[in-house]
This record gives C-alpha cells, structure tokens and sequence, in this order.
C-alpha cells in the first residue's frame, strides 16, 4: 500500500529535521572540543617522544625560619607518626615565604620534624619543618612546559577540578565523533569512497598492534 503523499513528505521533514541536529551537535562539540583536541594530539606526539623532549629539571631549594610562637606551637602538638594539616596560621605564614600553598595538605609528622611533599603537574616540591627549632627547608623542582603538558594530558596530580573537565572532554569528544559518524553515513550513498576509509581507519592500528606489538 503506497504512502500518501502528506505522510511522505512529514517522513522527509522529519528527515530534514533529524540531519540538521545532528550537523548542529557535531559543529558544537567539535567547537567546544577544539582547543583541548589540540592540545590532547600535541601531547600525545611529546609523550611519545618523552625521551628527546625532556628538559633538565630546575630546582629551586630555600630556608626560612619560623616566628618563635609559631615553633612553640609545633612542639607542642603531640602527635606523631600520623597525617595532620599544618596549623592555619603556620601554613599561612610558609604561604607568604616560600610561595607553597600548605593550608589544609597534610605532612607526616614524627617526633622530630614534619615532611610535606607537594605533588603537582611538572614538577614537584617539599617541605620539611624541624619541630625542634622552627628551621623550615623546601624544594621545588620544574621540568619545563612540555612535562606540564604532558602531565595534563595523563590528569598527573591535578586536582579534582581538572579531573572533572577530562571526563566532560572526553564525554564531548564522543558525542562528536558519533555525530560524524552519522554524518558518514548520511553521505555515504554520494561518497562510494565514505566506508572504505572508515574500514581504513579502523583496520590500520588493528594490523600495526597484531604485527608490530607484542605481548
């Protein structure tokens, strides 16, 4: 039984309707995904190249002294051998004279002194405090952009928040891959050449990992 032609031409709207949402999400999770794909394929060439791109660490070491209420504070505290904060207006203070945001990071204490190791994309950091005598020693190691990038690209001790947009990027970079794919077989009909290049892109790392990667 044939359509009439009020139903077809609802079916072609429809159609219509269907390619323009689908062209419109791919342009903006290809917008919104742009710069960090950018990023993501840059960094993805240096850490595959980490070896001839890694740059001489510069290190940085200090010494600072505790204001003597300060110092009494800590001897006071009794704890040792557990993870606790800094007291706020220590980590204040080594805030104003290392540059190192200490308030709320925890150290390892011990009867002796505190040691507090600063993870951080790029690079790291230390700080010692001797409980004894509020003689504070720290460290700071940079190993230049390309080490920073690449930490950002693994999410290398970033915090939650940088965490949090990886997923949303990658969330978004489906979406636009998906949407491309419908848009593939939207035109696959006009482009006799549209599946044989997917099958392409597809069997390429397939055959590199089955000849030149083993287990």
């Amino acid at each position: 039984m044939n359509s009439s032609p009020a139903a077809a031409a609802k079916r072609a709207s429809f159609k219509m309707f269907v390619k323009r949402q689908v062209r419109t999400i791919h342009w903006m999770s290809g917008a919104v995904c742009l710069v960090g794909m950018i990023l993501f394929a840059s960094t993805g060439i240096t850490l595959n190249h980490a070896g001839i791109l890694s740059a001489k660490p510069k290190v940085v070491e200090g010494e600072v002294v505790l204001p003597e209420e300060m110092a009494r504070q800590l001897q006071e505290t009794l704890e040792d051998g557990t993870q606790l904060p800094l007291p706020k207006e220590v980590a204040r203070y080594l805030k104003s004279e290392t540059g190192f945001d200490l308030i709320g990071r925890t150290g390892e204490w011990t009867e002796y002194d505190i040691n507090i190791s600063i993870a951080r994309p790029g690079g790291d950091a230390w700080v010692s405090i001797d409980r004894e005598t509020g003689d504070v020693l720290f460290e700071k190691t940079n190993r230049g952009v390309v080490a920073y990038l690449n930490d950002l690209h693994k999410g290398r001790n970033t915090g939650i928040a940088w965490t949090l947009f990886l997923d949303l990027f990658a969330i978004g970079v489906i979406i636009f891959s998906a949407t491309g794919l419908w848009l593939l077989q939207m035109q696959a009909a006009r482009r006799n050449s549209t599946w044989p290049l997917t099958a392409v892109g597809f069997a390429l790392p397939v055959i590199l990992l089955l000849i030149f990667v083993h287990a």
